[in-house]
C-alpha cells in the first residue's frame, strides 16, 4: 500500500508516458504538444512511448519523432493500453508521470500548472478536462456529444466542474512513487483502467484532485463503426467495475442499459401485439429526444446536425447493450 504519510517535496521532473497503437495520423500533434510545454524546463523532460504491434506507419513516425526530440520507445507486444502504460512507467525515471493520449494534445500550461497543484494539494493524481474536439463533419458530432449531458451524462472532467477532490479524472498527473508503490495500471482492465486506479489511490489515502483549468484537446473516433466498438467495450468493462465496487457506481451508469431494455421490451411486446402501440413509447420518445438534441446542438454545421441523429443512439446503445453484456458474461 503507499503511503499517505511521507513528507511532500516539490514535484519539478516530469517522465510523460503514452501507449501507442496505430496512431500514425495523431502521434506527431501529441507529441509535438509535450516539447511546447511552457513553464519547464527541457532537461526535465522525458518522453516513453509503448509501441504497440500496429499495422500503419506508427512505427515509422516514432523512429521519425526520436530524432527529433528526446523520445524513448519500449516493445509493448500485447498492444493493450495498461500494460503500454505499465510498460512505459517501469522505464520512467522522474518524479512526476504525464500519462498522454496519442489521440490528445495538451494545453501549453497543462504541465505546469499540474505540477503546481501538485505541490499545492499534496494530492497524489489531478487531472482536468478532456476537451473533444473535431476535424471532420462527423468527429464533430461526436465532439459534441461528448461534451453534452445529453450524450455522455455530464462527468465533471467531459463537461467541467468546481476544482476539488474527485473520483476520477481524464488521464492523470501522478507522483511517480505513489503510482508504482501501487502497482501502475490493472493489466486485467482493457478499459476503465483509469477509474479502477484512482479508485485504489483513494483507497490508499492519496487524493485524486480535479481542476477544470487542466485541459488536453482530445479527437474522438471518427467512423461510426469505430465508435461503436468502442463505447461497447467501454460499457462492458464499465460493468465488470460496477460488479466489483457496486458501491462506488455512478447511478448515470445504469440509464444506457435500462435505455436499451426499455426499447427492446417495448419492440418485443408491439411485435408480439402484446402491448399494441404502447410497446412504441419507449422507441418513439428516445427518437424525438434525438431529433430535439441534434435540433437545438449549438455551434453545428447541418452536416454534423445529421451525423448526430446517427452518432447519439450508437453512443447510448452501444454503450447499454455493451454494459448489460459485461454483467452477464466475465470479461
Amino acid at each position: 500500500m503507499a503511503s499517505a504519510k511521507k513528507p511532500l517535496k516539490d514535484l519539478q521532473t516530469v517522465s510523460f508516458v503514452m501507449p501507442v497503437l496505430n496512431e500514425e495520423k495523431y502521434l506527431e500533434s501529441a507529441v509535438r504538444s509535450i516539447f511546447e510545454q511552457k513553464g519547464i524546463e527541457s532537461s526535465n523532460i522525458e518522453v516513453v512511448l509503448a509501441l504497440g504491434p500496429s499495422t500503419d506507419d506508427t512505427n515509422k513516425v516514432a523512429e521519425r519523432l526520436k530524432s527529433l526530440f528526446s523520445v524513448k520507445t519500449v516493445p509493448n507486444p500485447t498492444g493493450k493500453t495498461p500494460a503500454g502504460l505499465n510498460l512505459a512507467i517501469a522505464e520512467a525515471k522522474n518524479e512526476v508521470i504525464v500519462r498522454v493520449d496519442a489521440h490528445s494534445i495538451l494545453s501549453h500550461d497543462y504541465t505546469s500548472l499540474a505540477l503546481k497543484i501538485l505541490n499545492q494539494t499534496g494530492a497524489a493524481n489531478v487531472g482536468g478536462v478532456m476537451k473533444a474536439q473535431g476535424q471532420t463533419s462527423f468527429q464533430k458530432a461526436v465532439a459534441w456529444a461528448y461534451t453534452s449531458r445529453i450524450g455522455l451524462g455530464g462527468g465533471t472532467f467531459h463537461v467541467g466542474g468546481k476544482a476539488g477532490p474527485s473520483d476520477s479524472v481524464y488521464l492523470g498527473v501522478f507522483r511517480a512513487d505513489f503510482l508504482k508503490a501501487l502497482g501502475g495500471f490493472d493489466e486485467k482492465m482493457i478499459r476503465g483502467q483509469d477509474w479502477e486506479l484512482n479508485l485504489r489511490i483513494r483507497q490508499s489515502g492519496g487524493i485524486v484532485w480535479f481542476d477544470p483549468r487542466l485541459e488536453v484537446i482530445y479527437f474522438p473516433r471518427s467512423k461510426l463503426n469505430r465508435l461503436a466498438k468502442q463505447f461497447a467495450d467501454t460499457g462492458a468493462w464499465r460493468a465488470q467495475l460496477t460488479k466489483d465496487h457496486i458501491r462506488s457506481a455512478n447511478i448515470r451508469y445504469f440509464a444506457p442499459p435500462t435505455l436499451v431494455i426499455a426499447i427492446a421490451l417495448g419492440l418485443v411486446s408491439y411485435f408480439l401485439g402484446i402491448a399494441g402501440l404502447l410497446g412504441l413509447i419507449p422507441t418513439c420518445i428516445y427518437i424525438l429526444l434525438v431529433l430535439l438534441s441534434s435540433l437545438t446542438a449549438r455551434g453545428l454545421s447541418l452536416k454534423s446536425r445529421l451525423a448526430l441523429l446517427l452518432v447519439l443512439p450508437t453512443m447510448h446503445l452501444s454503450w447499454g447493450s455493451g454494459f448489460l453484456s459485461g454483467l452477464l458474461f466475465k470479461r
